[in-house]
Formats: C-alpha cells, structure tokens, sequence
C-alpha cells in the first residue's frame, strides 16, 4: 500500500510512521510542524525519521535518509491547491488523517485554529480522497465527543451531541463529515475516538507532560476538579496497535443497520467510529502519585476546580474493537509512566 499519513510530526503520527515503515508500505508523511507547542519535539521526531531539519522547505517532498520507503512534506491542510497536486502526484491508496489542532483548553481562546484545521482542514482531505479513489480514510476523532455523557463506560452506540469544548464539537463534525462522504459517494471511513494518549514523545500539553517537569523543577502542579477526575490512559503503543488493525480493514456497510432505531457508530454506508482506549481509567491522584515513585520526588499539589471543556471522567468502552480485530492493550500505566520518564530524562540530559 502507499499511505499518507497527515500529523507526522505530531506524537501518535510520529509513532505510527515508525510502525508502518517496517512494513512493505510506501509512506508518505505530511505535517505543518506549527508552534502550538514546543517545535523542539518536532522536529526531534522527523530528526529520529531520517529527515534533516535544515532541509525542510514548504511543498517540497524529501526523502528519509534512513528509511527507503518513508518521505516527508511540509503542507497545510487548508492548502486545498497543493494538497491535491500531492494526490494527483502520488496516487495514495490509503489515507491516515491525524493532523489537527489539538487541545481542549487551548480551544477557548483560539477557536478559529480549530475551524481551520480541523473542518476546512478534514474537508479538503475527504475532496482529496473523494477525487483520487482512496480506498479508506481513516481518522482521529477523540473522547473529548462524549461531552456531558455520563453512562459509562463511554460507547459509540451512544449518542454524542452535547459537547463542552469547541475542540470536541470540530472532531463530531469530522464524524458527520465522513459519513456523507461515505453516503454519498462510497468512500470506506473509520473514525478513531482516541483516550488521553501518553508515552515517550508526548505532548507538553498532556498531564504527564505537564506535571513530570513541574516535579523536577520544584514548581507546583495544578491538578483540577480538587483531583476527582479519572482518565482512560492509553499507552501509545496500544493506541498504534489498534490504528494499524483497523486501518488494514476498511469497513463494508451494515446491512443490518435500522434506520428507525439508528446505531450511531455505523451505517449502511462504508462508515465505522471506534473508541481506542485502556478501558481501566485510573484517579488522577493514582496517576500523580505513580510519577513521584519512578522520579523519586513528592509533588506540590495545587487543587483547583475543574477546567471549562474538562469533563470530570473518561472510560472507553472497546467491545467492537475487541470482537472485530482481537484488541488487546498490552502496556500499565506503571510500566508506560516509567517509559515516558527515561525518555524525558534523555531528552533533556537530565
């Protein structure tokens, strides 16, 4: 197969390239390397694919200096022109969409970013794939859609339409998105709800980001909604396990789908939503106290209320991924938190 796979330089696209290039797959690795959070890391992850940084030019296509099969541009998403010159050059048979503005709170005071990329964005991918026969488009939705849900854990047979950030609203679109273009003109599209993904690469925006350098640095962490908050993390080889396996296996339509009683998650359309996460949510406060036992330091709580767009919880439900493709979460928290802090520790010569 030849694969685009869009947010290379993001933390799950940079992990999944790596995954993907040991196999016989042609890849093709897009990304607009923007500074929503430190480019340091970035640029670390295409450094760590074979791509020197100073050779980085827009719309340039460069190759891997240590992978035959792997290559690399710079593009945004909403250059629709360019974009579909790539298409047309590069006959894809298969789309990975993880490109995206990512982040809840960040939401708040950007909301524009998130039209942008993440619908103006999207919609130029489905044209492309639409346009340029692409056999499947996957793509990263996020648990962020479950919003004021509460019946957990969180299924994709529930509905999702009462969102609490405009983070979360821009990925339900997504969904809505794809399944007209699965409708309409027969595109296979599967939509991954992912669950607080972690692991070496990180975000600097994630928790465990966030509250290892907090620690180390003797500076207090915040921790919100006075700690009662649990999450489904996800380590991120499990999150790249489920990606793969799904990716492999476009979705037919479901015949035996109701339209009088609608199942939220399929359609008589190519069209599939799963939600990819542990499914053993874990307190925060666990979490915390997991991270002073592999750094050996106390941290400085700061209790605080919850966050606007936070939700107090998060549990996915994985029985379709389970019972379709065998999904099975390998990493604990203990052993990925202790992964994360060794890479931490060696990227910053600490």
């Amino acid at each position: 197969m030849k694969i685009l796979v869009t947010g290379i330089a993001g933390f799950i696209g940079y992990h999944l390239v790596n995954s993907l290039i040991k196999r016989d797959d042609e890849i093709i690795g897009l990304d607009i390397i923007n500074d929503y959070y430190d480019v340091t890391i970035k640029y670390g992850r295409l450094k760590n694919c074979g791509f020197a940084i100073s050779g980085i030019e827009y719309n340039k296509l460069i190759k891997s200096s240590k992978y035959p099969n792997l290559s690399f541009i710079k593009l945004n998403l909403e250059d629709k022109k360019n974009i579909e010159n790539l298409f047309k050059q590069e006959n894809f048979d298969q789309v990975i969409n993880l490109a995206a503005q990512a982040g809840v709170r960040y939401s708040l005071v950007n909301p524009q970013a998130y039209i942008d990329s993440n619908i103006t964005g999207f919609l130029t991918i489905l044209e492309c794939c639409r346009h340029y026969s692409i056999k499947h488009l996957t793509y990263a939705s996020s648990s962020s859609v479950y919003g004021l849900n509460e019946k957990q854990p969180f299924s994709t047979k529930d509905n999702v339409d009462h969102p609490v950030s405009l983070y979360a609203s821009s990925k339900k679109c997504n969904e809505l998105m794809a399944h007209t273009y699965s409708h309409l003109f027969g595109i296979p599209t599967t939509g991954l709800r992912f669950f607080t993904v972690y692991g070496p690469w990180g975000r600097p925006d994630m928790a465990l980001f966030i509250f290892t350098k907090a620690i180390l640095e003797n500076k207090p962490i915040d921790v919100y909604n006075y700690g009662k908050m649990q999450r489904d993390f996800t380590y991120i080889s499990d999150i790249v396990q489920g990606i793969i396996k799904v990716n492999d296996n476009p979705p037919e339509g479901n015949q035996n789908w109701n339209p009088n009683n609608p199942e939220p998650s399929s359609s008589t359309a190519p069209y599939k939503i799963y939600n990819i996460g542990n499914s053993k949510p874990v307190e925060l406060m666990s979490f915390v106290k997991t991270i002073e036992e592999e750094l050996g330091k106390k941290a400085i709580i700061n209790l605080l209320p919850i966050q606007p767009g936070d939700v107090p919880s998060t549990y996915a439900d994985v029985t379709d991924l389970i019972e379709n493709f065998n999904y099975k979460p390998q990493v604990s928290v203990k052993e990925g938190i202790k992964n994360f802090i060794d890479w931490y520790r060696n990227f910053y010569s600490i």
